[in-house]
């Protein structure tokens, strides 16, 4: 939505305030997705007086996201756009003279860096590039940008082909195909080429290329405080099938491109991030003892001898990002559903910076949020909440959370949405507690028996929150009451919460979901002729494997499932993980507990009404798997159709009208079996 329409919609809502004049609330729609906005990548400058944020919305034209810079003073004075228009910003950064700012933007062809001085508006592209760039970084003198670039592998062929007449229209040349990761979900088919490091001046020119060689150069990158060493990390293990999670980290050197590798350990090292003053690296990582799950860890490095100690291996939380700032290290985590920024001394002690940080899903509630420190403590962050996406916040020491903007303030003015409630339960499974909240319909009525539905979450190593989220109001609008839960598995909860379904998924996950529609049930407003289930991913997993244990729900949705441990395993597009880390070994040593795991061994028991939703270009789940089940289903005389969302990779919602699709289809299907 263009600025000029919402500030004549926040103008017309303040006037009727004035006058008296009141206007009847409608329920919030999935087509509101093309009037949400929220905020991402906040950086604040290092002197904690401004910020820079990222103002995030869709275009109904276009069916396409738009991300244009704004700016606003710490205590939300002089908020304006930098950029403006249809175009997408990303990766703001301040330059240390706190004068000028960096960003990538696809105003020009492509992707390309951009500088924009603050003091007279004007604004130069500073790359020229065939490729986009990657992670970006300053050094702190302010010299130099690193930068990481894709780089074209030496093509190879085995076969000399004869040259085709001139003017002869041949086939397209086949397809070679010799790697071990050839495809990937969002990308389709992969190019044979590497992420390298290459160094560009402030002030633009030609990117130098620092390192070379069949390996991807990973962000992010930081820089020593000398301006002399880039830190970044890299898989090199030439072997990636028996290394898949074995990341080291690097240091580069800035003038002639040396690497040297600072760790060496069965396990992912990344996220390095130099201390100020030069004296310590901290950085992301554990011991893969090939669990499905693990918590990254701090480590604390000393420059010059390499000593290294565990600032976190007795917090029992995933570690999600590390900043330094002149005041020591700060660290982001979640805990049951909601992300807290902490200090974190030499010891370990941690003290709380802010709380409450998520909003950047709109379509389901997951957690996680971003958020920027500066020197003197303040922290900007995107700002969570169950009435709206992620608005900006600043917490300053010692002083209340300040909210500065209200992004989407007119949309919510005219549109009602249902009460969100944060429950807990014992699963019959073994009585741990179980997390989940409640989302009734709006104007809520306890004497009334209302549908219920059951939605799960994904990953499964993922978790749910206390968030906005359309497409569950989207449902309790529509006059659903929702029920969302974090069953084992889900993260946030700590290693052994996540790790109960290792080498067990589906597992004693189903009994928790169960648990929680019976505690629904008790309640005594629910219909209990109206059950319905859906999930998407992890949550299809879940969906497909229910409906094999049970009839009580009326209907299901089954989104981008799987479906076929065997297959899924060889198929998609990260299959040198899955038989590595979620089982004991391959799928043909293991043809047994592949299949007992695999809901394509419970489709004869389904009697459920089913739909099943799936992108046609989805490799993380690929659509093979869902049509695997709606065979299966057919050949029995099961109720159920498929829906094929063209041009769809796993994020189904990837577009906006992918998202209304998606919500309409499982509204219609859930509505056709009251």
């Amino acid at each position: 939505m263009c600025i000029d329409r919402k500030i004549i919609l926040l103008v017309a809502c303040m006037l009727a305030s004035w006058t008296g004049w009141s206007q009847t609330k409608t329920p919030l729609e999935a087509m509101d997705i093309f009037q949400l906005e929220h905020v991402s990548s906040p950086t604040i400058d290092p002197t904690g007086q401004r910020i820079l944020f990222v103002r995030n919305g869709n275009d109904i034209m276009t069916d396409g996201g738009i991300a244009n810079l704004w700016i606003t003073d710490v205590n939300g004075q002089n908020l304006q756009p930098i950029t403006s228009g249809l175009k997408r910003v990303s990766q703001p950064l301040w330059h240390p003279d706190g004068e000028r700012i960096l960003f990538v933007s696809n105003q020009e062809r492509g992707a390309q860096l951009f500088v924009h001085w603050l003091s007279n508006d004007r604004e130069a592209m500073l790359t020229n590039l065939q490729k986009s760039p990657g992670s970006i970084s300053i050094s702190p003198d302010g010299h130099w940008i690193a930068m990481t670039i894709a780089v074209p592998d030496t093509p190879r062929s085995y076969v000399q082909l004869p040259r085709k007449p001139e003017g002869a229209k041949w086939a397209e040349p086949a397809k070679i195909i010799d790697r071990q990761m050839y495809r990937a979900d969002g990308a389709g088919f992969l190019k044979d080429e590497y992420r390298q490091l290459f160094i560009l001046p402030i002030d633009g020119g030609t990117p130098r290329q620092l390192t070379t060689g069949d390996f991807q150069i990973q962000g992010p990158l930081t820089w020593s405080p000398d301006s002399r060493t880039i830190y970044c990390s890299s898989n090199r293990h030439g072997d990636v099938r028996n290394h898949p999670r074995d990341p080291e980290l690097y240091q580069v050197d800035a003038a002639s491109g040396a690497m040297t590798r600072l760790t060496d350990r069965a396990g992912p090292d990344t996220d390095p991030t130099p201390s100020p003053d030069g004296k310590y690296l901290a950085y992301l990582g554990y011991d893969d003892e090939l669990k499905g799950y693990a918590n990254s860890r701090i480590y604390l490095r000393t420059i010059g001898s390499g000593a290294t100690k565990c600032l976190t291996c007795d917090f029992d939380r995933d570690v999600e990002a590390i900043t330094w700032t002149n005041s020591g290290l700060v660290l982001s985590y979640t805990s049951e559903g909601e992300t807290y920024v902490a200090r974190i001394d030499q010891d370990g002690k941690r003290s709380e910076l802010a709380s409450g940080i998520g909003g950047l899903s709109i379509g389901r509630p997951y957690s996680g949020g971003a958020y920027s420190v500066s020197d003197n403590g303040t922290v900007a962050y995107t700002l969570a909440s169950t009435e709206f996406p992620a608005d900006l916040a600043v917490k300053k020491p010692g002083q209340p959370s300040n909210r500065l903007t209200w992004v989407n303030e007119d949309l919510f003015s005219y549109r009602t949405l249902g009460k969100v409630e944060m429950i807990r339960y014992p699963s019959s499974a073994d009585q741990l507690e179980i997390q989940g909240w409640i989302v009734y319909p709006p104007a809520f009525d306890p004497a009334k028996k209302y549908p219920l539905i059951l939605e799960i979450h994904g990953g499964p190593f993922s978790s749910y929150g206390p968030q906005f989220s359309l497409e569950i109001q989207s449902y309790a609008n529509a006059g659903y009451v929702v029920l969302y839960t974090n069953p084992r598995g889900s993260t946030s909860y700590g290693d052994a919460f996540a790790n109960k379904i290792h080498h067990n998924y589906p597992g004693q996950d189903y009994d928790d979901l169960m648990s929680g529609v019976d505690v629904m049930l008790a309640k005594g407003f629910i219909n209990s002729d109206r059950l319905y289930i859906t999930g998407g991913s992890g949550g299809g997993v879940l969906t497909a494997w229910s409906i094999g244990k049970t009839d009580r729900f009326r209907a299901a949705v089954v989104a981008k499932p799987v479906i076929n441990w065997y297959s899924f395993s060889l198929y998609a597009d990260n299959y040198a993980n899955y038989y590595k880390y979620w089982f004991p070994g391959y799928p043909w040593e293991n043809q047994e507990q592949f299949m007992a795991r695999s809901p394509i061994s419970l489709v004869g028991h389904v009697k459920t009404p089913t739909m099943l939703i799936t992108g046609e270009v989805d490799y993380r789940t690929p659509i093979a798997e869902t049509e695997q089940f709606y065979g299966a289903l057919q050949l029995q005389g099961i109720e159920s159709v498929m829906v094929r969302i063209p041009e769809s990779g796993h994020g189904i919602a990837g577009r906006p009208s992918y998202l209304v699709s998606k919500v309409s289809h499982i509204l219609a299907w859930f509505d056709r079996h009251p």
